[in-house]
């Protein structure tokens, strides 16, 4: 099977007149499962649809939208795999210099909010098409939104868009249904009854059985209102729960109506056995490649949906919480399949999803009875209905191993430790360590300030500190030496900088640097992202502390990497304002000497013999936990296993 048509030539060689679909893409054209467009566009194929590809189109311009003259069903729009305006700036809105899903990695190929500018250059060239968007970008942004580039509160992206009808979540179901239902002859605007899809009236009765929202023009002014909008769409997002939601404007009433049931193990199957060439166009080859393809080239979508639920992430409202998961022997075959590329080295990268250790529901009444809209399945604590079972994971992985050509399976989505952590069965600890990590395991554990975890929904510190004793404990019985990198966070609501300096201490007692900070984005479609604007929860109205100004964001920031001679000063200035200037100095238990090191400071190992003064006058070299750069990484990684056996508390 070929690539879609990316030129009206291809397409009439293929003895097309027209198509009935064209897709445009934010993305460079990548054939692959791990991209939206691919998994869409095969499957309306699948369905026995005609479709043209249109990537990255020249949107100053309406010459690339008309490229296949008007589609006989519908244009069908996406920004790509990541929100524009994520892709485009940094959580510091400064514009990023590269794209990942750009031939060459080159930076500036889409616009900022792609989907409406596509949309409307559309309009532009044919005024009476019918436009259906969907993707991330479309669907965190389904009804009324906080948006941190502008720093308000936006209506719904398909009013924006002038788009005809908006499809949300992954939509294999809904893009077919929409498709047999325009082929059959309906209007777009008798498409009110998807489940899946967002639709706009002029008749608020035909919402079926909907929940009113607060008016938009409430939202937009009122926290309170907004607060309330929230937490209905938050509560409305699972497939067997959710009700149809109304929220007015002043032109229209969009209705969100309920969630599109998670695909069946048989459909997921189905959907990753379609042709796929696997690859990019190679109309990129010249400019180098799409760089996006070397991650997931030679990984397995396992599952989707996440019970996890933590409180940043938009995964509930794009995916949902219900765990759907493909077949071993699905996974095996694309496995085999990839075993045969030409460029398969023998490593397969990943097995996982959204999180790698979910396989199934969190308990046995979620597919029949959904999602509890009141309790979470790991947060504050382990509900008692929760199954934790790594079994089928387990043999999954070791059907794997065991295919000719393939040297290692590496895990490289996000391991649930606390779901790992309440697993009696040490057995896929155990392989976890033995065979599908090299060297160091990536973890997710975000903060330690028991304030900032409850904001983030996510365990308290002692489930990870539990995690890591036993992931130490399990390679020191394996007789292997690898250690832990944690993901952490700074300026997550509810961090002030007392709980930025408590992480600092979590940091320096690890004796580990990271060498990138993550600072918390506040994207659409999350409840952090509620809270950063609110600086209240929604769920109680507690007033919660936000870090907004630049300054302060750069404190916290520089407190996670403390001991970089460039963080300085701003982590003085930290540590003075939170009166904590006991850090300040040459014993062990400080974060930085009373004056700026010429060098860059490194640790010694907890409980050395060093004295805790300088051996030179106001030359911090001689201090014992300053080591060199080149020595630094090498003296965490040693250290780790001791801090922790000794327990050492940081509060």
């Amino acid at each position: 099977m070929a690539f879609l048509p990316v030129t009206r030539k291809e397409m009439e060689e293929r003895g097309w007149k027209e198509p009935d679909f064209v897709y445009i893409s934010g993305d460079a054209y990548v054939d692959h499962p791990s991209f939206g467009a691919a998994i869409i566009t095969r499957v309306l194929e699948n369905a026995g649809f005609t479709v043209c590809m249109v990537a990255q189109p020249d949107w100053k311009s309406t010459e690339d939208f008309c490229r296949f003259g008007k589609p006989r069903l519908a244009f069908l729009v996406s920004s790509g795999n990541i929100d524009s305006m994520v892709n485009h700036y940094t959580v510091a809105k400064k514009r990023r210099s590269t794209d990942a899903y750009s031939p060459g990695g080159q930076g500036g190929l889409r616009p900022d909010r792609a989907v409406i500018v596509y949309c409307n250059k559309i309009r532009e060239a044919y005024k009476d098409a019918t436009i259906i968007i969907g993707g991330i970008e479309a669907s965190l942004r389904r009804l009324s939104h906080y948006d941190y580039w502008d720093n308000k509160v936006r209506r719904s992206i398909l009013l924006d868009s002038s788009a005809d009808l908006l499809l949300y979540g992954m939509g294999e179901h809904q893009i077919v249904e929409m498709a047999e239902a325009l082929d059959s002859g309906l209007p777009v605007e008798e498409l009110t009854y998807l489940r899946g899809s967002v639709f706009k009236t002029k008749d608020p009765s035909r919402a079926y059985d909907a929940i009113t929202l607060p008016p938009f023009r409430a939202v937009k002014e009122q926290k309170s209102a907004y607060a309330e909008s929230f937490m209905l769409q938050y509560q409305n997002t699972d497939a067997v729960t959710a009700k149809a939601l109304l929220e007015e404007y002043d032109e229209y009433f969009v209705v969100q109506n309920p969630p599109s049931p998670p695909l069946t193990t048989e459909e997921m199957d189905h959907t990753y056995a379609l042709p796929y060439e696997r690859t990019y166009h190679p109309m990129y080859e010249a400019a180098g490649g799409i760089p996006a393809i070397e991650e997931v080239k030679f990984s397995l979508t396992s599952n989707r949906g996440c019970f996890g639920s933590c409180n940043f992430c938009a995964l509930t409202f794009h995916q949902g919480r219900v765990i759907s998961a493909r077949s071993h022997a699905s996974l095996v075959a694309e496995a085999e399949q990839m075993t045969k590329e030409k460029d398969f080295k023998g490593y397969i990268h990943d097995v996982g999803g959204p999180t790698a250790n979910f396989r199934q529901p969190a308990c046995k009444k979620q597919r029949k009875f959904g999602a509890c809209k009141d309790r979470q399945c790991l947060f504050p604590t382990a509900c008692s209905q929760l199954r934790v079972d790594h079994k089928d994971y387990v043999a999954l992985l070791r059907k794997l191993r065991a295919i000719p050509k393939v040297k290692k399976v590496f895990i490289r989505s996000g391991i649930r430790y606390d779901y790992l952590i309440y697993d009696k069965d040490d057995t896929f600890f155990r392989e976890l360590c033995q065979y599908h990590i090299s060297g160091q395991l990536k973890v997710a554990p975000e903060h330690v300030s028991p304030r900032v975890l409850e904001k983030m929904g996510k365990p308290g510190r002692d489930v990870y500190d539990r995690f890591v004793e036993k992931y130490h404990k399990v390679n020191e019985k394996l007789g292997m030496k690898q250690f832990l990198v944690p993901y952490l966070m700074s300026s997550h609501p509810g961090s002030d900088l007392r709980a930025a300096i408590e992480l600092a201490e979590y940091l320096r007692d690890l004796h580990h640097m990271p060498e990138q900070v993550q600072d918390f984005y506040p994207t659409p479609g999350t409840l952090s992202t509620a809270m950063y604007y609110l600086e209240f929860d929604p769920r109680t109205g507690e007033k919660v502390y936000v870090p907004k100004s630049p300054h302060e964001k750069a404190m916290q920031r520089a407190l996670m990497q403390y001991a970089m001679p460039r963080n300085y000063d701003l982590v003085k200035e930290a540590l003075l304002k939170a009166h904590r200037a006991d850090l300040i100095g040459y014993g062990r238990h400080c974060l930085i000497p009373p004056q700026k090191p010429e060098e860059k400071p490194s640790f010694g190992k907890a409980g050395g013999k060093g004295n805790g003064k300088p051996s030179g006058k106001g030359n911090p070299k001689g201090d014992n936990r300053q080591k060199s750069a080149a020595k630094q990484k090498e003296s965490s990684k040693k250290t780790i296993r001791n801090v922790h056996k000794k327990k050492r508390d940081v509060h």
